[in-house]
Formats: structure tokens, sequence, C-alpha cells
């Protein structure tokens, strides 16, 4: 598995520390010092949607004017924000087998990772 965020959020720690207590093993990519490749978007946009996988409650979309935050408005322009602004990717995204399988973190789905 693979833990994609950055290494400061509060909800990637939470995801962190639920991975590590129930013993699931899996890598950490710092998308704040690694990037993001436009086909990982893509990937993350076929799986949640591309409006779910950009972060409109965090600050460096807030930080945004009103205009241009209007103008993010297609997958395109939100690949292009995402690749230049790492921290407004919705996080934590984790992967199974290079597959994306959840956004954010609630402890109810990552539960349903020991099912499977």
């Amino acid at each position: 598995m693979t833990l994609y965020g950055i290494p400061n959020c509060n909800t990637v720690k939470k995801a962190q520390d639920w991975l590590k207590s129930n013993q699931i093993a899996y890598e950490f990519h710092d998308f704040k010092k690694k990037g993001v490749t436009p086909e990982k978007l893509d990937q993350w946009f076929d799986a949640f949607g591309w409006e779910k996988v950009i972060n409109r409650n965090g600050l460096t979309f807030k930080k945004l004017s009103k205009e241009e935050q209007v103008q993010l408005n297609t997958p395109e322009q939100v690949s292009s924000y995402l690749q230049a602004n790492t921290s407004a990717i919705k996080r934590p995204i984790l992967e199974r087998d290079g597959k994306a399988i959840l956004i954010g973190f609630s402890a109810e789905d990552y539960a349903l990772l020991k099912a499977h």
C-alpha cells in the first residue's frame, strides 16, 4: 500500500497511526517533496472525481481569490493547479496495488481494509 500526503497534516497522521496500530504495511509518499505526476492525478480523478481530489476547505485553496477559485472548474485546470500546489490535494490518498482506494481518512472506511 502507498499512502500519499504531507507529513505535517493531522488527517494524514491519523491515517498513519491507524495503519500502524492495525499492522498494515505501507509506503509513505510525501507529495510536497516528491510531487505528483499528471498521470497519477488522472488516476485519482478517475477513482474519486476531480472535484473530490481538490481540497476546497484547505488554506492553500482559500488563499486564492474568488475569481481564481471559480476558474478551477475543469479537470485540466485542476490538474495543473494541483501539480503546482500539492498542498491543495485532498489527503490522505491510499492506494493498494497501484489503484486508488480511499481519499481522506475515516476509521470506518479504513477498517474495511482489514476485511479484504
